[in-house]
């Protein structure tokens, strides 16, 4: 069993049966997303192409792992859950596929292509104000009322185990992997996946990505304590998918065990890193997805990018993005790399 200390507790992490035995679950329902070139051939840069799942991010893994998990009578009373979008496509999918009813709380500024993929798999949409404190809380509230199961969009072992799976399909395939980079909102994603690699590849650096504007994740890390961000700052960003305000106590266990830094990322990096998607690996990203093609195109070295040795893999968290801002994107600028 894993485990982590910290203010001398001993916290369990999610280990490597979980997420295995979450792959188990999820064989059929998703795909074992490509690895795309990014760049020369030779350079072996790649694109794990998560926008490329059925609902076009990697929301579903967890998602569906966790309403799998559910008892039968539990899930037979529905499912609720608190997202800007991705997590609640997920969820919308996955209780659809186990017949299942969903309610999704979404704040008002969310995508327009997100909420109406939602729909278009039958869940009820709550629409709240842009604080994912507020989403949580009426969640919770409606929660209560209809005696509905609540599905975390990322503080949960379930979802961080589904998110894992991600982890095992690069060490499973490439022998070489030498550096991840992944994305962070809330830190679901980037705890399962260096939950996997490092258990695994214990030599291979994750390397987390955040915005600017939303790096409380940094933050978090850097003081050694959960740091909270104002919903009015993250909700500056472009990325969507990480305007979390805060870590939850169980990711943020994951990433002071696992995680080996931080890179933050502007909002034109972002930007240039949709249209690099493209252009160079033919990907439709969000802006979300876009965080670690940003972070491999424009700090490489910040983590030593030019001295490694072995493949490099930013990991592609969603291609949802609405095709009017899309075209502004692809018009977007681009850095001098680095």
């Amino acid at each position: 069993m894993n485990q982590a200390v910290r203010h001398g507790e001993r916290t369990t992490l999610v280990g490597l049966e979980a997420i295995r035995l979450a792959a188990e679950t999820l064989r059929g329902v998703t795909i074992r997303s490509p690895l795309v070139g990014f760049g020369p051939t030779a350079q072996r840069r790649f694109l794990k192409a998560e926008s490329l799942q059925p609902i076009g991010a990697f929301k579903l893994r967890g998602a569906y792992v966790a309403v799998a998990s559910l008892p039968p009578e539990v899930r037979a009373r529905g499912v609720i859950t608190y997202s800007s979008g991705n997590h609640a496509q997920g969820v919308a999918r996955a209780a659809r596929l186990l017949g299942a009813s969903a309610v999704i709380v979404m704040p008002f500024d969310a995508p327009r292509i997100k909420r109406e993929r939602v729909e278009a798999d039958g869940a009820e949409v709550v629409i709240v104000g842009t604080a994912s404190d507020e989403r949580q809380r009426v969640a919770e509230s409606i929660a209560a009322e209809r005696s509905l199961a609540i599905i975390p969009p990322f503080d949960d072992d379930r979802i961080i185990a589904g998110q894992g799976t991600i982890g095992l399909e690069l060490v499973e395939d490439l022998e070489d992997l030498a550096v991840v980079l992944v994305p962070i909102g809330g830190g679901g994603l980037a705890s399962g996946v260096a939950a996997a690699v490092k258990n695994l590849r214990p030599g291979t650096r994750v390397i987390g990505v955040e915005p600017e504007l939303g790096a409380d994740a940094r933050d978090s890390l850097a003081r050694g304590e959960i740091v909270r961000w104002p919903s009015e700052l993250v909700s500056r960003t472009i990325a969507d998918g990480t305007r979390t305000q805060a870590l939850g106590s169980r990711t943020f266990a994951h990433l002071q065990a696992y995680l080996d830094g931080i890179v933050t990322v502007s909002e034109t990096e972002i930007a240039a890193g949709v249209r690099l998607a493209a252009e160079r690996s033919r990907l439709v990203v969000e802006p979300s997805g876009a965080l670690s093609i940003a972070a491999m195109a424009f700090h490489g070295a910040e983590f030593g990018l030019a001295g490694v040795e072995g493949s490099v893999v930013a990991v592609v968290s969603g291609g949802n993005v609405d095709p009017e801002r899309y075209r502004e994107y692809l018009a977007a600028p681009i850095p001098e790399e680095g």
